[in-house]
Parts: C-alpha cells; sequence; structure tokens
C-alpha cells in the first residue's frame, strides 16, 4: 500500500511541475521573446533546455509511477476495476493519451524555438514557437484536471 502513495505523490508532483514549466514558457516566456524583451538568444536557450530536459525526465517518471499504479489499480479485464471498463480506468488511458501529447507538443515546440535561436533570431522563432506552446499548455492543464478527476473519485461518484 505505501508503494502506491509514494507513487501516486511522485506522480503528482512531476505532473505539476511538468505542467507548470510548459505554462509559464507558453504564457510568460514566449510572449515576452516575441515582443522583444530580450536583447539575446542565451538565456531563451537556457530555458529551452531547461524544459526539454524537464519535460523528459517528467515524462519518464509519469510513465514508470503510471504504469505502476495501472498495473497495483485496475485489471484488464474481469473481476475489480477494469482499465477499459470503468469510468477511472478510461481517464487512465485519456491521461496517456494527453501525455504522448504533450511530450510530442513540447519536444516539437522547443525544436521550432531552437532552430530560430541558433540562427540568433530572438522574435521569429518564439512568434512560431508560441502555437505550440500554447496547446501544450491547454494539454498539460487537461492532464491536472484528469489527474485530479481520477485521484478525488469525483466522476465515478458524480456518475
Amino acid at each position: 500500500m505505501i508503494d502506491i502513495v509514494v507513487a501516486r505523490i511522485t506522480h503528482l508532483v512531476f505532473a505539476a511541475i511538468w505542467a507548470g514549466s510548459v505554462f509559464y514558457v507558453a504564457l510568460v516566456v514566449l510572449p515576452l521573446a516575441r515582443d522583444g524583451v530580450f536583447n539575446s538568444t542565451k538565456p531563451l536557450e537556457t530555458v529551452s533546455g531547461k524544459l526539454t530536459t524537464i519535460s523528459r525526465v517528467s515524462a519518464v517518471v509519469l510513465f514508470l509511477t503510471g504504469g505502476h499504479l495501472a498495473g497495483r489499480l485496475y485489471t484488464i479485464g474481469g473481476e475489480g476495476q477494469g482499465l477499459f471498463t470503468s469510468i477511472n480506468g478510461q481517464l487512465v488511458i485519456l491521461m496517456v493519451a494527453l501525455w504522448l501529447a504533450l511530450a510530442g507538443l513540447v519536444e516539437i515546440g522547443a525544436k521550432r524555438f531552437e532552430s530560430g535561436l541558433n540562427g540568433k533570431k530572438l522574435r521569429e522563432p518564439a512568434r512560431d514557437a508560441l502555437p505550440v506552446f500554447r496547446i501544450a499548455a491547454v494539454v498539460a492543464v487537461g492532464l491536472l484536471v484528469v489527474g485530479g478527476l481520477i485521484t478525488s473519485g469525483a466522476l465515478v461518484q458524480f456518475l
């Protein structure tokens, strides 16, 4: 039982760090870069590199902890809480889809941003990457909402 508690806490902490980082870059850093607040590519290269690292580490931690939780809490069929047949199980599947989408969007956005920064441009790469990161921010918030629904069991009680 302690493994489930530790896995849930670790899972939610890394999800929050990942989502918050993406949200901050999408709503603060990139709009400032687009508007010409920065006069050098160096801080933006650092932010992009750190975000990519946070994203990759978080994706791995979430995969491991989420896999552990799914293996311990859900069944594929038969008795118990089915991964495909229960509301929470279906939310877990939705969470996996959102997890994949967020990981992909951050990678695409970061590559778009970094390729422009390598050309020593500031505004254009930020403008090009901003829509991808805005979508990623929405997906990140969606992940937290789905995680909250699973953890609280609120949707199960409602339906």
